[in-house]
């Protein structure tokens, strides 16, 4: 396969859920890929990140960083980088940082707005705010 037609995959990590979205080949577009419910073992999570990657051709990792609104880390901004850090030592795929601050506000008031029920917002929510971070990051490079 031609080097230059890869994906771009972001997350957007939570303790509970991690939002997951892919771009298409030639990093133009953002789409949802799926809303990973994690389980009670980080190594499980990663190991489930990387197949994603693998099957898609992923070569670098955009996760969504959550600073305070004032710019400072949060425990949520600590615990992304590290699980950010584990993540790239196991794959061996580059992992960039997109400020995240409004993110899953704008992807809530998006599904308000199309008239998404509250119980299906909760199923899309994490998957449309990694989609949000995607594009802002395709959108700058």
């Amino acid at each position: 396969m031609d080097n230059n037609y890869y994906k771009i995959m972001a997350l957007d990590f939570g303790d509970v859920r991690i939002g997951v979205a892919l771009s298409d080949m030639t990093r133009t577009i953002a789409s949802g890929y799926e809303n990973y419910t994690r389980c009670n073992d980080e190594d499980k999570d990663i190991s489930h990140i990387m197949d994603i990657a693998k099957s898609n051709n992923v070569k670098l990792i955009v996760m969504g960083i959550p600073y305070n609104m004032d710019g400072t880390e949060s425990n949520q901004t600590l615990k992304t980088k590290a699980f950010a850090e584990k993540l790239s030592a196991i794959s061996g795929i580059e992992i960039k940082f997109q400020d995240e601050r409004l993110t899953s506000k704008l992807a809530e008031r998006m599904l308000i707005n199309a008239d998404v029920s509250r119980m299906k917002r909760k199923n899309v929510l994490d998957k449309l705010s990694a989609t949000i971070i995607l594009q802002d990051y395709l959108n700058q490079i």
